[in-house]
Order: structure tokens, then C-alpha cells, then sequence
């Protein structure tokens, strides 16, 4: 069988799928990916064929601002962002591409609708893939009304996730967005690692810190947050993916730092993790048992970071709370105790018992060969 997966050029949209791709890829089947320009290279780099399709949400973004203007709220572009710029640039670079790729499944993040949209015009089997919570309910309302004409004739049950998706949530943090789609294949999570060098790890038990993949201009915030724990009393691993760990200046004694690092492993020895609240993160720390500390900086980190502490996975600092101060009191509070703990070792328990990709693989090929 002949696999397309769409995502946007961003780590956070590519990282997720990778999984399932790289298990039908073992599995023998040919995998085929179409992604920004930026990321094209990269993709190739893992093996994979790679074709230029869409644009990034930074460049979509760029958009809707000229649009709408600079103090446009964060509606209003989200909208335009995900509704229109980003579905129409994939729809645009997609279609012409498809009579020669011939596909006969298509998988696209969740964001990526428009690689959906062309795949139901042209009878193609076509699935999404979860990589994070969905849009806010007055915002997801908006944005189907204005998805609908992309679809092209009857619309799916819904507007982003089509009428089939891969969900990795695992069912007591579930996003009811995905939850309502009428074909549900349920996964999970498994953490895809750059191959990448274990840098010196601290003794276990450290506190592991990290923005993730992008961060929302919130280098003061990481300095704030290695500050505050290079006061308690345990070593502290500081990630900083993409950026320049150079750009942190200098670091107390008990603080390293490292650009990318292979989490699940570092994840492995962590005590305590202290992050942004992206999905990645959210999940890799509850498969591996561990008390959080969600400082959310954009997108859907906000609702992560609720859910955990709705549930007492994790406690949350948000805006004027991420201060210095707090943030040392919430990390001592959480290496100290265990209720959090406890809960995120029920939460890694029910994960383990989710399919993994190789499963979850036959069940799609099944699918897609009995809807196509």
C-alpha cells in the first residue's frame, strides 16, 4: 500500500507522525510525505520521499496579521490561520501532485485539513492523525463554517478531523473533539526521539526542564524557570531543542543543558518535569509516571495544562503566576509529595495498554482497503 502523511514544517506537526510512519514503512509499505519547503530536506534526511506542500503556520500567520492587523485577537487569526491560509496553500501544492503519487491512504495532522479536504474530493481514504487538543468550541464552530466549501460537496462529521482519526489521547485525558468522530482508531502515544547522543545525565531523581520545539519567545521564562531550580535540592537537565543552548548564557553548577536530547530516555531517570505543555511532553510524562510543573505558552498548552491539574497530575503557573518564586514552591511542593505522582502512574498504566502503531498500521490498511 502507498501511504501519504501531510504535516506543517514544524517538529511538533512532523515528530507525531513519525511512528506510525516508520512502522508502515517496516511493515513494507511505500511511505510517502508532503510537508513545507523547510522541512522537506529534513524529512528526506529520515528516508522517507518528501514533496513540497502547504506553508507554515508562521508564515500563515504573518498573513492573518496583515490582514486583520497586528492586535488582531487570537480568534480572529486562528481562524484565518487554520480555515483558510493553511487548508488552501495544501489544497493548492496537494492537488496537482496527487494523479502522480496515487495514494490509497492518506494520513494528515489534525492541522492540516486541506490534504483531508483533496483526498475525500478525489475518493481517497483519508485519516487524521491527533497531535494535540482541538480548537477551543466557539473557535471550532467559526472554523467549520468556514472549512465546509473546502470539503467540496457533503462535509465530514467534523470540519477538522474528518469522519476518521487516530486519537493518542488516552481515555481520563481525552479531547472530546476526536472522541466524536465516527471512526476512531486508538493509539498509543509513542514518542519518536531524534537520533541524537544521551548527553551526561544527573543523577536520577533530576528535575528535567524544557519549552519544547517552539518556543513563544520565552527565553526569559526558561531563565526564570532554570533559576528557580537550581534551588532545590536535585540536578537539573535543561533541553532546549531547536534553540541554542549558548543563548542562556551561564548556568548555575547544578544545571546542564542540551539542544535535543532523546526524551523518552532522559524521561526514563526524571524525577520531576518542568515544561510548556506541549501534547509530546504532556504524554511522554505520563507514560513515564511523572509529577508536572506546565508553564503554557501558546496554543493548546493552556488546555494541557488545565486538564492535568483538573486531574492533580500536575500543577499549573500561568501568565503573571510563572514567576521565580512560585515556580520553585510548585517544583518543591511536587518532588516532595506523591498525589501527583500516583495519578500519573494510573494515567502511564492506561497508556501501556493502548495499541501500539504496529497494530493500530493493520487496522488502517484493513480500513482503507474496504473504503477505497
Amino acid at each position: 500500500m502507498r501511504i501519504f502523511f501531510s504535516c506543517r514544517p514544524a517538529y511538533g506537526h512532523l515528530f507525531p507522525l513519525l511512528p506510525l510512519a516508520n512502522a508502515a514503512r517496516a511493515a513494507g509499505h511505500e511511505v510517502v510525505f508532503g510537508t513545507g519547503e523547510v522541512f522537506v530536506p529534513k524529512v528526506r534526511e529520515l528516508g522517507f520521499e518528501a514533496h513540497r506542500v502547504g506553508i507554515s503556520i508562521g508564515d500563515a500567520e504573518a498573513e492573518a496579521k496583515r490582514r486583520h492587523g497586528a492586535d488582531a485577537g487570537f480568534r480572529d487569526l486562528a481562524i484565518t490561520m487554520f480555515a483558510e491560509l493553511l487548508p488552501r496553500a495544501t489544497m493548492a501544492d496537494l492537488r496537482p501532485l496527487l494523479p502522480g503519487l496515487r495514494p490509497d491512504l492518506v494520513v494528515y495532522e489534525q492541522s492540516d485539513v486541506g490534504a483531508g479536504a483533496v483526498a475525500r474530493q478525489a475518493g481517497i481514504p483519508a485519516v487524521s492523525h491527533v497531535i494535540g487538543r482541538s480548537m477551543p468550541p466557539e473557535v471550532r464552530a467559526v472554523a467549520a463554517e468556514r472549512l465546509a466549501p473546502l470539503w467540496g460537496g457533503t462535509s465530514p462529521a467534523d470540519a477538522m478531523f474528518g469522519d476518521a482519526c487516530v486519537d493518542i489521547w488516552p481515555g481520563s485525558v481525552r479531547d472530546p473533539g476526536p472522541a466524536a468522530v465516527p471512526k476512531v482508531f486508538r493509539m498509543r502515544p509513542t514518542p519518536y526521539d531524534p537520533d541524537v547522543p544521551l548527553p551526561p545525565l544527573p543523577a536520577d531523581g533530576f528535575a528535567y526542564l524544557t519549552l519544547g520545539t517552539v518556543v513563544f519567545g520565552a527565553t526569559q521564562v526558561l531563565r526564570g524557570a532554570i533559576a528557580a531550580l537550581s534551588r532545590l535540592p536535585v540536578d537539573v537537565l535543561v533541553a532546549t531543542g531547536p534553540g541554542d543552548p549558548a543563548a542562556l548564557g551561564p548556568v548555575p553548577e547544578n544545571v546542564r543543558v542540551a539542544g535535543f536530547v532523546p526524551q523518552a530516555e532522559v524521561l526514563r531517570h526524571a524525577g520531576l518535569v518542568v515544561h510548556h505543555g506541549g501534547t509530546g511532553t504532556v504524554l511522554g510524562s505520563l507514560a513515564a509516571g511523572l509529577p508536572q510543573l506546565v508553564l503554557p505558552q501558546g496554543a493548546d498548552q493552556f488546555a494541557n495544562a488545565e486538564t492535568l491539574s483538573a486531574l492533580g497530575a500536575a500543577k499549573a503557573l500561568v501568565g503573571d503566576a510563572v514567576r521565580t518564586d512560585a515556580i520553585e514552591a510548585a517544583a518543591r511542593e511536587l518532588l516532595a509529595g506523591s498525589a501527583a505522582r500516583e495519578v500519573a502512574r494510573g494515567i502511564a498504566a492506561e497508556i501501556a495498554g493502548m495499541p501500539a502503531p504496529e497494530e493500530v498500521l493493520g487496522e488502517l490498511v484493513s480500513w482503507a482497503g474496504r473504503a477505497g
